[in-house]
């Protein structure tokens, strides 16, 4: 990396990209790194660039899709603004930022995933919504924004021009740099803004928003994600393909992992990530060992033990930003020890009863429910539940499988790794399962290092096994599938990978 963004950054850390940027040449401008910008160099950096216009470009696949959406969204609200923003870069350390990823909402209702940009949807007097977006164009040459701008394209990358991006998009684009602005001047109506991902947007509405209303844009748009389209469902399945070859790959590297650490594990599906998608959709967890107990354990620095169990928890975001979530819990020398097994076939068995109550016209709790039917069955079968004093339907009832089941067996999944979060608990988690719903279904057992009311030798085991489940007219389909379940499977697919 280069020691700073871009050649103006110390006299100008805000570049040239604001107001009347056209107006305000940077020609001369000194820097206290590279020091007093010539007249010389100032002229020719203004000249003697081709013409990189792309023309005749066609729609992305996602446009057809996306206006759909805008659609609904314009016949939930007639007569009111919408705003719905991309989101901005955020600071890592200094004058570094993370890698920056649109929100979901606006990547949902546009197909685009460029920073800074803006949905906006302005009523129209006769019904419906004229939308339009707000993107930075291309950089001027002219005023020097190309090379002394920090979002200048020579430091950063060629963007699309706002006419390249209303082909693509199928929309309007206008520059963002006046967004604020017009939006301010635009007659009067009613406004929704979607929030947290443009604080100087949202600063510069305040006066026209509501915070209520717009909790319930917010709402809305999650809903909206709950059916996944025929497009969508391609994602996914996208998604969930390149994540079978990132567990094959740790598989393969297993030794490796041995060798070093956990973080073998994460570098070795992320790079796989990298390759076929985006990146990640969720921080990997690497747990060897007893850190599979820990549902969270992103740290994964920790050792890589034979005889002991692997649960990777990974899924590869698409570059249309789909995720897939999975996980597979590995013997690490490639064979389950008799209580690995044991353990390992209540969580299977749980699944599977999980998996048969996906199911249009099913409830999406009752996947959740059999599952931990199946594993309160367990617990009291193996003596962990006292079965001279409760039988199942009183575990279910007081939830005491929960000391070692922990969370809930599943989440929707789509553009985010728990999508549809905001969305209405009855159109949700209350609702009846229909075609195009898309859901992880994860069950799981673990017994922590500490936990004194379980053998010792169950102490230190976690085991989880996920896949990403479409619901579908005739029942459902295991989107990954590709990935063994069953441990006899999942022993001679590991045979095959390292022998």
């Amino acid at each position: 990396m280069t020691e700073d963004r871009s050649p103006a950054a110390a006299e100008n850390p805000e570049g040239a990209a604001g107001e009347d940027a056209e107006e305000q040449p940077i020609k001369g401008r000194k820097n206290g790194l590279y020091g007093d910008i010539s007249d010389e160099l100032a002229a020719s950096m203004k000249s003697g660039w081709a013409d990189t216009e792309l023309r005749g470009l066609q729609p992305v696949a996602q446009a057809p899709y996306a206006a759909a959406r805008r659609a609904a969204l314009s016949a939930e609200y007639p007569g009111e603004r919408l705003v719905v923003p991309a989101g901005n870069l955020r600071t890592r350390a200094n004058d570094t930022e993370y890698s920056f990823r649109a929100a979901s909402e606006y990547v949902h209702l546009t197909g685009d995933q460029t920073e800074d940009a803006i949905l906006v949807g302005e009523p129209r007097e006769g019904g419906g919504h004229d939308f339009h977006l707000y993107l930075l164009p291309r950089s001027n040459r002219e005023n020097g924004e190309f090379w002394l701008d920090g979002n200048g394209e020579l430091w950063v990358g060629r963007r699309n021009s706002l006419t390249e991006a209303e082909q693509l998009l199928g929309l309007p684009c206008r520059d963002v740099r006046k967004a604020v602005e017009e939006l301010q001047a635009a007659p009067a109506a009613p406004t929704r803004l979607v929030r947290k991902y443009d604080a100087a947007l949202e600063a510069g509405l305040a006066e026209v928003l509501d915070e209520e209303k717009d909790e319930e844009l917010k709402t809305f748009l999650s809903g909206l994600r709950l059916v996944k389209d025929e497009w969508e469902i391609t994602q996914l399945r996208a998604a969930c393909d390149s994540t079978v070859n990132g567990f094959t790959d740790v598989v393969r590297e297993l030794g490796q992992a041995v060798a070093t650490s956990e973080r073998w594990i994460e570098g070795t599906f992320w790079r796989r990530a990298r390759v076929e998608g985006n990146d990640i959709g969720y921080g990997s967890i690497c747990a060897a060992g007893p850190h599979a107990t820990t549902l969270h354990w992103v740290r994964n620095d920790g050792d890589v033990r034979p005889g002991e169990l692997l649960l990777l928890d990974a899924g590869v975001e698409t570059h249309t930003l789909y995720t897939a979530d999975v996980t597979r819990t590995l013997p690490i020398n490639g064979t389950f020890t008799p209580l690995q097994r044991k353990i390992y076939d209540a969580v299977y068995d749980a699944q599977e009863a999980g998996i048969a109550a996906v199911k249009p016209g099913g409830r999406f709790r009752d996947f959740h429910d059999a599952a931990q039917r199946v594993l309160a069955e367990r617990l009291l079968a193996w003596g962990l539940l006292d079965a001279s004093v409760y039988d199942v339907e009183k575990v279910l009832e007081l939830g005491l499988q929960r000391r070692w089941t922990l969370h809930g067996t599943g989440h929707m999944l789509g553009l985010d790794v728990h999508d549809c979060a905001q969305a209405r608990r009855e159109d949700y988690v209350d609702a009846d399962l229909v075609p195009g719903m898309c859901l992880t279904v994860e069950p799981g057992l673990y017994f922590q290092q500490d936990d004194l009311t379980v053998p010792e030798e169950y102490r230190g085991i976690g085991v989880r096994i996920e896949d990403d489940i479409l619901v579908t007219a005739e029942g459902n389909e295991n989107l990954s599938a590709g990935l063994p379940r069953q441990a006899d499977e999942v022993e001679a697919w590991m045979a095959r990978l390292t022998g």
